[in-house]
């Protein structure tokens, strides 16, 4: 119910303490915003609730507008408007384990790289408890739960998307997790992705350096910000070129959160397939071809998510310090739209 409205809140939110088994979450409505249905704006202002979601909270009278309960979904919001959710407490569940075949690229007895495939979650959230990387390791790996202090994400030092196939390592022990967490930190963890993106980048190679921050009007969104965001760079190389696609080569400089399908988005040669970040829009370069958009449509149909695939990963082992690196394969659904972008 309305506890499961929230699973993260983004950066700008502000979260205070409540009395005793609940918690306040602040939205403050920017002056000038349009007017807006409040169960609306809060669901495109909160990462992972829906409409439904936010009128069950307003039901519930769990919502206030300007220090007044609100239990009509249709209300305006107005700039400068303080919106409150009051959420009960919950405490941290412990992720169960779950027998759910992995793909182990590397083990020993101080950390496993996982080839993860697209679909699967990392770690457990409100919205999805099962299922998850997480749940999988428990089952595999005896005394997991102590590698690091977080019960929902024991081990866990680096992130995919849900959407996002490929290698992920994961420590083993509390003393592999610093170690490794210690390299994502200050970016001597090497990553490389390879992406399928709309059109072909007038440049063979190149940097994108820009600060990303949460998206001015989209909340669950990341986007490229004049100021107020984080650092992040990107460096791309054009693998192979297709008609009016590109097979592209990516090496994370800094590690934020979607900060290739960002990029390339800012670009203008969004990851095919990304819902969130403009891939899935017929290229304006050839949109007047019905061949060209009959051809689009049958692979956005065989492509369901971003053509984004973490391929490389090359790291200092926790314990030898010895530098090792493992590269996968295209997972087939992106080898598969090569195959047909080559013969069109």
């Amino acid at each position: 119910m309305i506890a499961d409205i929230i699973e993260e809140i983004g950066e700008e939110l502000e979260t205070v303490e409540a009395p005793a088994s609940h918690r306040i979450i602040s939205v403050a409505v920017p002056k000038g915003e349009s007017p807006e249905r409040i169960d609306q704006y809060l669901a495109r202002m909160i990462a992972n609730t829906s409409r439904s979601k936010v009128q069950e909270a307003l039901a519930a009278e769990a919502v206030r507008v300007n220090g007044e309960v609100l239990t009509r979904g249709s209300y305006k919001i107005k700039g400068g408007d303080e919106i409150e959710l009051r959420v009960p407490s919950r405490g941290r569940m412990k992720a169960q384990a779950e027998e759910i075949a992995l793909d182990i690229v590397f083990e020993d007895s101080e950390m496993i790289v996982i080839n993860k495939p697209a679909g699967m979650v990392v770690h457990p959230t409100l919205a999805t408890n099962t299922g998850t990387l997480v749940n999988a390791l428990l089952h595999h790996i005896d005394n997991l739960s102590e590698a690091s202090e977080d019960p929902d994400r024991p081990g866990i030092v680096h992130r995919l998307d849900k959407d996002t196939s490929g290698l992920i390592v994961v420590a083993k022990n509390e003393h592999a997790h610093r170690v490794l967490a210690k390299q994502f930190f200050n970016h001597s963890a090497h990553r490389v992705y390879h992406a399928i993106c709309w059109g072909n980048p007038k440049q063979r190679f190149g940097k994108i350096e820009t600060q990303i921050g949460r998206h001015p009007k989209d909340r669950k969104k990341f986007a490229v910000v004049a100021e107020g965001g984080k650092l992040a760079i990107t460096e791309y190389f054009i693998v192979e070129e297709f008609r009016g696609f590109s097979l592209i080569e990516l090496k994370l400089k800094t590690g934020r959160t979607h900060q290739i399908r960002v990029h390339m988005q800012y670009l203008g040669h969004p990851v095919f397939g990304d819902v969130t970040y403009g891939g899935r829009a017929l290229a304006v370069m050839r949109h007047d071809v019905p061949k060209f958009k009959q051809f689009v449509d049958n692979m956005l149909d065989e492509m369901p998510r971003q053509a984004l695939h973490a391929k490389t990963l090359r790291l200092h082992h926790p314990t030898t310090g010895e530098l090792m690196e493992w590269t996968t394969q295209l997972p087939e659904d992106m080898q598969n739209l090569i195959r047909k972008m080559k013969k069109m």
